[in-house]
């Protein structure tokens, strides 16, 4: 029987075009082969992709995360480039808290219905990103659910899995008093505190994409949508030094309050000195405007502090020398001392 070629399925008729998912799935192909490393085996299409196992003296390192409500942001801005760099970024930045360097990449993308634009804007800010970590995407799944999100927007997550030698892992048991706090300064809010700054933004204030963020020259738009930065060339630069990484935080949900102690083993308190780095005005503003109590602030934002390493005082020299060579313009933000494995300031 010869399919009319104008009629939509029934399928397509209740939302969910297959066809159009197909040619969508097809026209990323070189977009996502670009990102091939010489361990991947397979090409996407598969079920599953296949990455050749690293050596018995290698640990595997997993994560699963998302870029949260960012994505309203990049809705009401028409920008859908830089999530997909986010998302590979932050998933780097976890597992690179234990010494891990990433291997493959996997995402989803779920939608009331597929925007071939949107969809190939989010893919290739996932493709930039993953060359930029030497990061393989292998697949993904990409989900239509009419009646489930709301029209012409999506939900974007992403799988990562790294490898770290036994020598190499980060496991923070072996920091103690004394130790160096050093931090890399963030672009933003990363991914993080999206719902508290949309409000404080966009209902509180009543500001619009296009405003300018007060003492800025930056929109509101694009101070929001700044891409989460990855750590990985910074923190491999330390490495290659010879300075030993004692521990890592990324400070994500939770800031620095929640996050450094994740790093920590007992015995010890992450000890902040607030007055060694400058607060960005975004961070300023949404406080000042939102009425946030400073405690909070620390709780639900990264306030300028993107990535904490912990190093010994003998070695903090060398890290920061590596760092600078790097451009990563770090800054001594504070020092362990002794406690109940929690952030303090000073």
């Amino acid at each position: 029987m010869n399919k009319d070629p104008a009629k939509k399925s029934a399928y397509a008729e209740a939302g969910v075009d297959i066809d159009e998912k197909t040619r969508m799935i097809a026209s990323i192909k070189k977009s996502v082969s670009s990102t091939r490393t010489p361990d991947v085996l397979s090409d996407i299409g598969r079920f599953g992709g296949l990455v050749r196992s690293p050596g018995r003296d290698k640990i595997l390192v997993g994560s699963t995360d998302g870029v949260g409500t960012k994505l309203k942001v990049a809705h009401m801005a028409g920008k859908h480039d830089t999530v997909g760099q986010c998302l590979v970024n932050h998933c780097v930045n976890d597992i690179l808290t234990q010494g891990a360097t990433p291997l493959f990449f996997l995402d989803y993308i779920g939608t009331a219905h597929l925007s071939p634009k949107i969809f190939a804007d989010v893919v290739k800010g996932l493709c930039k990103a993953c060359r930029e970590n030497g990061c393989a995407l292998i697949g993904g799944e990409t989900a239509e659910m009419p009646g489930l999100y709301p029209e012409g927007e999506y939900d974007l997550v992403g799988t990562i899995v790294g490898v770290v030698s036994k020598k190499d892992y980060v496991a923070g048991d072996s920091i103690r008093p004394g130790d160096i706090l050093i931090g890399l300064p963030s672009t933003g809010l990363q991914t993080n505190g999206y719902s508290l700054a949309r409000k404080i933004v966009f209902e509180k204030a009543k500001k619009t994409i296009d405003d300018v963020v007060p003492g800025t020259k930056q929109t509101f738009g694009r101070a929001l949508l700044a891409i989460h930065s990855s750590f990985l060339k910074p923190v491999l630069a330390v490495r290659e030094s010879g300075a030993k990484i004692k521990g890592m935080a990324h400070i994500t949900g939770g800031g620095l309050i929640d996050n450094t102690p994740r790093m920590l083993p007992k015995g010890v308190d992450a000890v902040f000195d607030r007055s060694s780095w400058k607060v960005p005005r975004l961070f300023k503003w949404l406080q000042e405007n939102g009425g946030v109590e400073t405690e909070e602030m620390y709780k639900v934002f990264n306030m300028g502090v993107g990535y904490v390493i912990c190093v010994s005082r003998k070695d903090s020299a060398t890290a920061l020398n590596a760092l600078e060579k790097a451009k990563a313009q770090p800054m001594v933000v504070g020092e362990i001392q002794e406690g109940s494995g929690i952030t303090r300031f000073a």
